[in-house]
């Protein structure tokens, strides 16, 4: 039912064009801390890691490496499927389902409460 609901592509739209695109800064209680092993720098160590799951390195200084989980709000977008590329498909939709719901209830309207000629509904003369 995820798909079918309006409002899932209401805040995918909204979602992605407010938010995409953007840097994310990690405040000190979001950053992981550890030690690299011996002889090994902490970029060097990360640099895998960082090509598979993202991520970004925070220049702490010392022995001591701070690694921020996501680096953009692109990366976090991409965990709920919403996508920037998708913007004006999630609108359009949006509107697209404004557009049945006036003509469904308007033809429901009509089936029900518009006299029709013929059955119960024939005119007398």
């Amino acid at each position: 039912m995820y798909r079918v609901s309006p409002l899932t592509y209401l805040v995918g739209g909204m979602l992605s064009a407010g938010l995409s695109g953007n840097d994310i800064t990690c405040s000190d209680l979001e950053l992981l801390r550890f030690e690299p092993p011996s002889n090994v720098s902490c970029a060097d160590y990360m640099a895998p890691y960082m090509q598979q799951a993202g991520g970004r390195l925070v220049d702490g200084g010392g022995d001591l490496c701070q690694f921020c989980p996501v680096a953009s709000t692109d990366a976090y977008l991409d965990t709920v499927e919403i996508y920037y590329h998708q913007r004006w498909r999630n609108f359009g939709l949006q509107f697209a389902y404004i557009a049945f719901n006036i003509f469904a209830a308007l033809g429901i309207y009509w089936l029900a409460r518009v006299p029709k000629n013929g059955g119960l509904f024939k005119s007398r003369k």
